[in-house]
């Protein structure tokens, strides 16, 4: 990794890319949803705005093969941010406009994710976007998706295990 790559990390997850169980609903966060703190670095030139698809790579479909479960989307964050607190889902007091769409259960914010078995991965996925997308009132990952789409200056992945 080049020291001018746009990457993203987490204070919080170790070397190994253990999320602490105080994040999900297996630990010391059950039933506060507490999201985990990022950081972010070398954000590319050019951009006007980051968002934020956090998503569990191997929850299973009862119906089929494994499908992401979005755990979190955050959008229109500034990009001179240069990441986000231990705790900020949920904030009334949401720093610059920032906003947070609805994940897989279909209300905003972080939602520790319930850990059905062990050795589940988290990707942490941010978005430099060359303009603010327009997404209406509710936002949602689809929503984002179809929005930036051409828009894409980069993108920072961190994936950590549950």
């Amino acid at each position: 990794m080049s020291s001018d790559e746009f990457r993203l990390v987490s204070p919080t997850i170790d070397n190994d890319g253990k999320l602490p169980r105080k994040y999900t609903k297996g630990g010391q966060g059950v039933k506060k949803d507490i999201s985990p703190p990022l950081e972010w670095y070398n954000v590319p030139e050019g951009t006007k705005s980051l968002a934020l698809v956090v998503e569990d790579i191997d929850a299973p479909d009862p119906s089929g093969p494994l499908v992401p479960w979005t755990i979190w989307v955050v959008v229109d964050i500034p990009p001179e941010m240069k990441g986000i607190p231990e705790a900020f889902s949920g904030k009334e007091e949401q720093t610059a406009g920032i906003r947070e769409g609805n994940n897989d259960h279909k209300i905003p914010g972080w939602r520790g994710p319930l850990m059905p078995s062990h050795d589940h991965r988290f990707q942490f996925k941010l978005l430099a976007l060359d303009d603010k997308p327009n997404l209406g009132h509710t936002v949602t990952k689809e929503r984002l998706l179809d929005a930036i789409e051409g828009h894409v200056l980069g993108e920072a992945i961190l994936t950590s295990v549950a």
